[in-house]
Parts: C-alpha cells; structure tokens; sequence
C-alpha cells in the first residue's frame, strides 16, 4: 500500500520515539531527507505525494540500521555544528551541542579582540569548533591541527563546503608533542581532546563505542592525557597573555583547572553545559612581572 511522503515522515518519526530516541523529530527528518533525495523544503512541499515503494525501502533500511546502533551523521554523512553545514565521516566525532558551549565561550572572548587574532583549533577533528570560530569571529586566522590523515580530509572539505579557504588552514600536528617553532604563536588555543579513560571506552553507548573513532576518545589511563601534554607542551605556542580552552569530560574539570594553575595559568573559568554539567575550563597564561 502507498504511502505519502509526510506520512511516511510521521510514521518513522513515531517509530524513533518508540525506541527512545531524544531527537526524535530532528532524526527522522534527516534520515526521510536523505532517503528520499529531497531537502527539507521539497519533503514538506511534497508531502501529499506518495513515495515509491524502493524511496519507503530505502528510508526504512536507513532506520533499521539507525535503531541498531548507527548514528544518523554517518548514515547521512554530514551534521550541523553552531549553524554550519560540516561533512561527516567515520574518522571524526560527530559534533554535539555540549562543543557548541565551548565554541561560543571562545567566540565571545575573540570578538572582544582587536586585530587579527591567531586561533588553534587542537585535536580539531571535522574542524567544527575552528570553522564557528572563523564564521563568527570575521578578522580571525584560524588553524585546524589534526594528526588523523582521514579527520584532516574532512577539515579540507569542510573548510571549502564554508567558504572559509582565505582565513582557515588545516595542518597535521601530535597535540601529544611539543609544537614546530614555525606554527607561531596564537591569541586563543581551544581544544576538545579524547578525554574517556581507556577502560571506560568499552562501557559507552552502542553508537559511540561501535562507531566513533578510538582515537578521538582514548584519552589515557585516567582521561587526562591530552590537558596534561596540551597544558604543558603547547603554551609555548600561546602569546603571553593568551587564553587555552578545553571542553571536559564528566568529573573532569577540577583535575584540568589544577593541571593548567601548575603550569603559570591563571584566572581559571569552569562554564556548565545545557544539562549543567561542568563542561569548559578555560585560563589566561600569565607572565612574570
């Protein structure tokens, strides 16, 4: 039996919510988009049409493998990110709102800045956090350091799918080694570093330990790896006064505040999330007088 394009919408919608999903209404949208090849506004002004019998196959394949675990972004290949359109792949996190707080925490600081400033985006994944950066902070010259080959192929995409290629560059670096001199000095670094405990990996959701990359998430024995290497190894590329931001894992904030007042940062800031979780840690690198 045919069925309409927007009933077929409400009734993988329905589905979704059945299952649990949260974003019910956002994730059914997306898959009925893809599978059926139309943007949002063709679907809603086709939506007394009836799809083809292999259009409703497609879409319903899409959802099986979704309930079984696969997240959305992959199957459709991008998500948005701060009102950016971003390509998505396997070798990059999918970017979730909890980032979004950490982006426009930076994003206000840089507005308030004069000149050019210099900004690096480390462990910079799909380039999310960089591009919102460079989108809403116009007079900025951001740097995408990455050191996956595959995450880096989707920075460059993403960099082009902006219209970003004049103020934003990605480059390959180990945010676990000391910098090149020849990266310079920044204004503003923001990291959002793999910060799950290698033991606690295994415990995640079906769709995060199944999908995701390892790399972005191991953080180390205790998840704190990558603050203690950025934090110690990278200030040397921040100007004196310069700030560092990080987004946090659960618990994580007081061990990254003290991390960051060992190595001479100051003025340390902990922000919540939508939930009211401690989320972002941010410090000024002082100087000596």
């Amino acid at each position: 039996m045919a069925i309409t394009y927007n009933d077929l919408y409400l009734d993988i919608r329905r589905q979704l919510r059945l299952a649990g999903a949260a974003a019910s209404t956002l994730e059914a949208r997306e898959l009925v988009c893809f599978g059926t090849g139309k943007t949002r506004e063709q679907l809603s002004a086709d939506g007394r049409l009836y799809a083809s019998p292999e259009v409703e196959k497609r879409v319903r394949d899409l959802v099986e493998r979704h309930l079984a675990g696969e997240p959305v972004a992959y199957l459709i290949g991008e998500w948005e990110f701060y009102g950016l359109p971003l390509d998505i792949s396997k070798d990059v996190l999918i970017p979730r709102p909890d980032t979004e707080v950490l982006a426009g925490e930076a994003i206000e600081y840089l507005k308030g800045q004069t000149g050019e400033p210099r900004v690096l985006d480390l462990c910079a994944g799909s380039g999310c956090i960089g591009l919102a950066v460079a989108s809403f902070v116009p007079g900025s010259r951001v740097v995408l350091g990455e050191y996956s080959d595959a995450a880096l192929k989707i920075c460059r995409q993403n960099i082009r799918r902006n219209g970003l290629s004049g103020r934003v560059v990605p480059i390959q670096v180990d945010a676990l080694e000391k910098p090149e001199r020849t990266l310079g000095e920044f204004h503003c670094i923001i990291s959002n570093p793999p910060y799950i405990p290698r033991a606690d990996i295994e415990t995640l959701d079906t769709s995060v330990k199944d999908y995701e990359p390892h790399m972005a998430l191991d953080g180390g024995e205790d998840g704190l790896d990558f603050y203690r290497s950025i934090v110690e190894k990278w200030k040397e590329a921040l100007l004196p006064g310069g700030r560092l931001y990080f987004e946090v894992g659960i618990g994580q904030a007081d061990d990254v505040l003290r991390i960051m007042r060992k190595e001479g940062f100051g003025d340390i800031q902990i922000v919540k999330d939508l939930n009211e979780i401690p989320r972002v840690v941010f410090g000024t690198l002082c100087t000596e007088l």
